[in-house]
């Protein structure tokens, strides 16, 4: 019986994955469209959705690294879609935000975008998207917490070799 648990739990990552990466494809292709890349779609609904943020807050959000998320604002910026200012308690964060142009530019490419997820997942049902939902979630810190685990703790040093 554990083996057969080992092999589903295996089976079960390989579906998700597969299942993801076409969900990826078919929103990324209807994001194209838009003339917006993936990062620029990600960086734009969370300050849609959040509001003004510091740079160094958005990228973990949106899965971007420090240097990736430096350029996707960057290009924002040269856009016309966001600005960036110092905060006014701590001059060494940026905090970015919509601009107006931006806001009327990511509105309704987001509104298409629930349409289209609302395709993906037309077959279940409110409550099962809830479920869903739930045990993603609940894999997802299962995993984090692993992750976490493996990773060997720094020392920390005295400064004295």
């Amino acid at each position: 019986m554990a083996v057969e648990r080992q092999i589903g739990a295996a089976r079960l990552w390989l579906v998700m994955m597969k299942a993801m990466n076409a969900i990826t494809r078919y929103a990324v292709a209807g994001l194209e469209k838009s003339g917006l890349g993936d990062s620029d779609f990600r960086v734009l609904e969370v300050l849609l959705h959040k509001g003004p943020l510091p740079v160094n807050v958005i990228g973990p959000k949106v899965n971007l690294t420090p240097g990736s998320i430096s350029v996707a604002v960057e290009r924002l910026v040269a856009k016309g879609l966001v600005s960036r200012a110092e905060s006014s308690e701590d001059r060494r964060v940026r905090i970015v935000a919509l601009t107006p142009r931006g806001k009327s530019v990511i509105a309704p490419i987001f509104r298409a975008h629930v349409a289209t997820m609302e395709k993906v997942f037309t077959g279940l049902s409110h409550e099962e998207m809830r479920q869903l939902e739930q045990h993603l979630k609940h894999i997802g810190r299962q995993a984090e917490l692993l992750h976490d685990e493996g990773i060997p703790k720094r020392r920390l040093t005295s400064g004295r070799g």
